[in-house]
């Protein structure tokens, strides 16, 4: 061959798809000399392989054993074409016919027509001269002799895949006869079985060939071979049913009819996935039946509905979704599948079944190793597994009252669920057409080596091949890309579909055309959470009945919205909350205008009022706080100058204290709501809780200070001074929802007469207690931490202080004193009333004493404080570790050093504890320690609070409401646990600590 002729040549092979042209040229010349088959008439077909250099290496691999069998396959033009398709596709096939280059011959015609079910199942029991169900011989070569029939068919599946126009179409008929070849390898294996079984081969025990014959031994397809969906290479699930007729069960005992089935499941299982010649087919997996692994390998049918009836989890019944008798007595199977189907579709009304799935789901993409996840086609976000178990809810949740979606198969169900109005046309058209390109490209990676894999390549090499084998993108990068935005889209329909609400299509059709009767709709609603669902039904119809513009925005939202609600920690309030404002609010153009457009404000609309009575029950008098949530920042606390620009602008508009407190009190209301949805939607954090609530009660007690001085105090007393002091956790500015307000009255009375001001001030602190009561959200002003406690005078003079600390001032006043802060009334009172705190609480010389005294009554307080019968533990306020134990240690350490810390001088606990930080007071780790404490239990307690709407400080016991609590701190669903044992381990090391440090 000349040069010119040469080069000629490589350019017509790299046309055809060679990349190593030189080693192909070479290949070619090889094939040719052994087989006689000219290198152009060779060629004929490899165009069609994805890999060219690889068929082509493999046809000589072939053509070196068996140079005849080529040169005959050639021959048939169709079957030529066939073997290259494959050849280029698939190593494993190259291995296969170079193990058999004699099954070439049986490629000819192959890729027109795929093989029928009949065909594959007479095809496979021929091969191991099956005759009555037993085959003609039980050796190790019948089972060779299955496996390489098999293949022989599976090439010819194969075939036809890889040559049709549009293998993506094509999907759901592949995968319907590789299930039926897969079912016709389990029948012919089980030919195999009963003459071992029935001949003693080794290790399969020896058994009379008639009580074989009257054993029955079924087997039930379970996922994709169930569901006639099944890739190249997968595990096959099955369950294996054993029984026999009544004629026979006077003959053979019901444990030797296992004993039997349970010999003939094994023989059957090793025919298929033991090691012999011909590798393995692939693994027979019979770990869905009952107690999995550790349970018995074949039951009867009575055993098997026994299990089911007490002891089945919800994902079993999931699993039998697909479940059908595919081999071995088919009656015994039919009647297995028969039995099962009313448990499995009544499975969505067992507790939490929406929530096992939904968890099970999570917890399959919790279990990917890191480094698979960008490449798994299967389990990944946005992998078909996304769209199986999104189709499988969607079927097990409905199917419970209609039986017209309760399809086997993946593409079935969708078509029936958008027939039936529970899914919409694109959502369903773009899973389908997603479902059917995801399975392409598993069936193809698949294919590369007849192995068992559901991982992109990485490769930019494997990537190109894959392009050209799957048809559905020129280069490698291309298929890359369609994968990823396939894997997007599948995932954002996922996320809508899984967790959208049972009622879907029904809340959004008239009432004549509703599909689900109520009583399907009572079912569906108690399935995904509600306690209530017969409330809850009526709450929707007034939602969504009429015809004016509000009803019609809500129909279109009630599924979306009913979902989310039921994904709060409690639907059934949620949604009745939800209707209360949506009544109030009418047709309001923004409400309805901010549902319809912010799928974000309502979404953080349902979690507010599902996770949240506080926020319900105050939403419905200030409805209008709706519009907070379509913007962040009118969700972020208002300052306090802010706060008392508009309390004094109240009180300018308004002749009596009347009207300017209630209007003071709807200010209070309002900003208590604000940041009571702020703390549940996550913008805020609990130190900025603590100021917002402190700011909101300052302003509260200013402006009913402002508001009541002039009805009390007359002009000519009008120099007397007043002002209120906060303690306690008020006047460290970190109080928190239901919180009291710990405060103290000062006044000085200047140029009035001492007794008179005494009376002023007694009747300010009274009007002042009247005229901030609020019943719908106390405001209670507690002043048992004044001097002498409820003892002493209410209000004292500030020469009666100075006199009282300085002569009979107990160690616990000192120790209050530490959280005092001037909050209302006279500037300059509270400037001199601090002075004078500053000598009592940062004392030039610690009084040991009174610190002795300070750690008994702490002692007492915790053994005769707590509510009688509280476990200890669980008291957020008084347990060990929680908030008075570090409050308690902190105020100790500011005692003994604050004097010469100037950082330690502060109302706050945590800045107290961080100066003595800083300063070498307290280390690292203990600090560390108890802040985390402080801040869990602040937290909880604020969270018990929003949750019910009532205070309590007790951690509660309840499951269900120390789940909501956890949701209401970011915790996952089902934390209940988690939350219990964060608290309790927290406190325990605080607790250490506050011992050591405290006590000594």
């Amino acid at each position: 061959m000349s040069a010119s002729e040469r080069s000629s040549s490589l350019t017509h092979l790299a046309r055809l798809g060679f990349t190593s042209l030189s080693d192909a040229d070479a290949l070619l010349g090889e094939v040719e000399a052994s087989t006689g088959v000219p290198r152009d008439s060779m060629t004929s077909g490899a165009q069609l392989a994805a890999d060219a250099d690889e068929a082509l290496s493999a046809l000589a691999r072939i053509a070196r054993r068996d140079a005849d069998a080529v040169r005959r396959l050639h021959a048939d033009e169709q079957g030529w074409r066939a073997l290259w398709a494959l050849l280029g596709a698939s190593t494993g096939f190259a291995d296969f016919f170079h193990r058999n280059p004699a099954e070439l011959s049986e490629l000819a015609g192959a890729g027109v027509t795929l093989p029928s079910s009949f065909e594959l199942r007479d095809t496979l029991l021929d091969a191991v001269g099956a005759e009555d169900g037993f085959a003609e011989d039980g050796g190790e070569e019948a089972w060779v002799a299955l496996r390489v029939r098999y293949r022989r068919m599976l090439a010819r599946i194969a075939a036809f895949d890889l040559l049709s126009a549009s293998p993506v179409d094509h999907v759901p008929s592949v995968a319907a006869r590789l299930a039926d070849a897969a079912a016709a390898a389990l029948e012919a294996s089980l030919a195999v079985a009963r003459t071992r079984v029935s001949g003693g081969a080794a290790g399969a025990g020896l058994f009379p060939r008639a009580q074989v014959a009257r054993a029955k031994l079924a087997i039930i397809g379970m996922g994709k071979t169930g569901a006639r969906e099944l890739n190249y290479v997968s595990d096959v699930d099955v369950i294996f049913v054993a029984g026999t007729d009544e004629g026979a069960a006077e003959e053979l005992s019901e444990s030797r009819v296992v004993d039997i089935a349970t010999r003939l499941a094994v023989q059957t299982m090793r025919g298929i996935s033991g090691i012999e010649i011909e590798p393995p087919l692939w693994e027979v997996d019979a770990n869905l039946r009952p107690e999995g692994k550790q349970g018995a390998l074949v039951r009867t049918l009575d055993s098997h509905l026994a299990y089911y009836e007490r002891w089945a989890k919800s994902w079993e019944f999931q699993a039998l979704l697909k479940a059908r008798a595919i081999a071995g007595d088919l009656a015994l199977g039919e009647a297995y599948v028969a039995a099962v189907q009313p448990k499995v579709w009544t499975s969505a009304a067992r507790e939490n079944f929406v929530d096992s799935v939904q968890r099970m789901r999570e917890r399959v993409t919790e279990h990917i190793p890191a480094a698979e996840v960008a490449h798994q086609i299967k389990l990944g976000p946005g992998g078909i597994r996304d769209i199986e178990f999104t189709v499988q809810l969607l079927q097990l949740v409905h199917g419970l009252s209609d039986d017209r979606i309760r399809q086997r198969g993946t593409l079935e169900a969708l078509d029936a669920l958008v027939a039936e109005g529970y899914i919409g046309r694109n959502e369903a058209s773009a899973f389908a057409r997603d479902y059917r390109v995801l399975r392409l490209l598993e069936h193809r990676v698949q294919l590369r080596n007849l192995r068992r894999t559901h991982l992109m390549p990485s490769r930019p090499e494997e990537l190109r091949v894959l392009a050209r084998v799957t048809g559905l993108a020129d280069t490698g990068d291309g298929v890359w890309e369609l994968w990823e935005s396939v894997k997007r889209e599948v995932r954002d329909i996922h996320v809508r579909l899984f967790y959208r609400p049972l009622l879907s299509a029904v809340a959004a059709l008239p009432a004549e055309e509703r599909a689900l009767s109520a009583e399907q709709a009572h079912d569906r609603l108690a399935a995904i959470g509600f306690a209530d669902p017969a409330g809850a039904l009526r709450h929707i119809a007034a939602l969504t009945s009429g015809l004016r513009r509000k009803a019609a925005i809500q129909r279109h939202l009630m599924p979306v919205m009913i979902r989310w609600f039921a994904e709060g920690v409690d639907p059934d309030y949620g949604l009745l909350a939800f209707r209360r404002l949506s009544e109030r609010l009418g047709d309001t153009p923004w409400f309805l205008r901010m549902l319809r457009d912010s799928s974000a404000a309502a979404e953080s609309l349902t979690r507010v009022l599902s996770g949240s009575r506080y926020i319900g029950e105050l939403m419905e008098w200030i409805p209008e706080s709706a519009a907070w949530l379509d913007d962040d920042e009118l969700l972020r606390p208002r300052t306090g100058v802010a706060l008392q620009q508009e309390a004094r602008a109240i009180q300018a508009r308004h002749g009596s204290v009347e009207d300017a407190m209630r209007s003071v009190r709807a200010l209070r209301r309002r900003e208590l709501l604000r940041t009571a949805m702020a703390a549940v939607i996550g913008t805020i954090t609990i130190e900025e809780v603590a100021d917002a609530l402190t700011t909101i009660t300052d302003v509260t007690i200013q402006a009913t200070l402002r508001a009541i001085r002039p009805t009390i105090v007359p002009p000519e007393d009008d120099d007397l001074d007043f002002s209120v002091i906060g303690m306690g956790r008020f006047g460290g500015r970190e109080l928190g929802f239901g919180s009291d307000a710990d405060v103290m009255y000062v006044y000085r009375a200047n140029s009035v007469d001492p007794q008179r001001a005494h009376e002023l001030a007694v009747k300010l602190v009274a009007a002042l207690r009247t005229h901030s009561e609020d019943h719908r959200v106390p405001l209670d002003l507690d002043a048992d931490l004044r001097p002498e406690g409820r003892n002493g005078p209410i209000a004292r003079s500030l020469d009666a202080y100075a006199e009282y600390y300085r002569r009979w001032s107990l160690s616990w006043e000192a120790q209050a004193l530490l959280r005092a802060r001037g909050v209302a009334g006279s500037v300059k009172l509270i400037g001199s009333f601090m002075e004078l705190a500053d000598q009592v609480r940062y004392p030039a010389t610690v009084d040991q004493q009174g610190l002795r005294e300070i750690k008994r009554i702490k002692a007492r307080v915790e053994s005769e404080r707590l509510p009688q019968g509280a476990d200890p533990a669980r008291h957020l306020k008084l347990g060990p570790g929680s908030l008075s134990d570090v409050e308690w240690l902190v105020q100790l350490l500011q005692l003994e050093r604050a004097h010469e810390v100037e950082g330690m001088r502060t109302t706050s606990t945590l800045d107290a504890l961080k100066a003595a930080q800083q300063a070498g007071v307290i280390a690292a780790v203990p600090a560390a320690r108890l802040t985390e404490a402080w801040r869990l239990a602040s937290r909880l307690r604020s969270a018990n609070t929003l949750l019910s709407g009532q205070t309590s400080d007790i951690l509660p016991v309840d499951r269900k409401r120390l789940d909501g609590i956890g949701r209401l701190l970011g915790y996952p669903p089902r934390s209940a646990t988690q939350v219990e044992e964060d608290y309790l381990g927290t406190t325990r090391r605080a607790r250490r600590v506050f011992e050591k440090l405290f006590y000594g």
